[in-house]
């Protein structure tokens, strides 16, 4: 198995920033590419944006030039920078990890999420 855990969420302002991070952790795992997904009460799971073992990243349009997604490869961790906040940023940020074992074995893990709250 791998374990995702995620920090670094928050209350802030509108135009403020957050520095979001997502840990994973287990035993003879590689990470393949992850991902960070939101969802807000009552809506359903947003994606957000994703990153490839090798750093390509992507992002869904309401974040682009806003966020940025980045990752530690020698410490397993993914994060994302979050400037110009928005009110509609609030959510729950969750992450997400493609990853493999020589067993062989593969599968998507997901951590618990953190809280962003922005605030007018």
């Amino acid at each position: 198995q791998v374990q995702l855990v995620e920090s670094g969420g928050g209350l802030v302002q509108a135009g403020g920033s957050l520095r979001l991070s997502c840990a994973a952790s287990g035993s003879n795992f590689r990470v393949n590419t992850m991902q960070w997904y939101r969802q807000a009460p009552g809506k359903q799971r947003e994606w957000v944006a994703d990153i490839t073992s090798g750093g390509m990243t992507t992002y869904s349009d309401s974040v682009k030039g806003r966020f940025t997604i980045s990752r530690d490869n020698a410490k397993n961790t993914m994060y994302l920078q979050m400037n110009r906040l928005k009110p509609e940023d609030t959510a729950v940020y969750l992450c997400s990890a493609d990853w493999m074992t020589p067993v062989p074995e593969a599968g998507r893990s997901w951590g618990q999420g953190t809280q962003v709250t922005v605030s007018s």
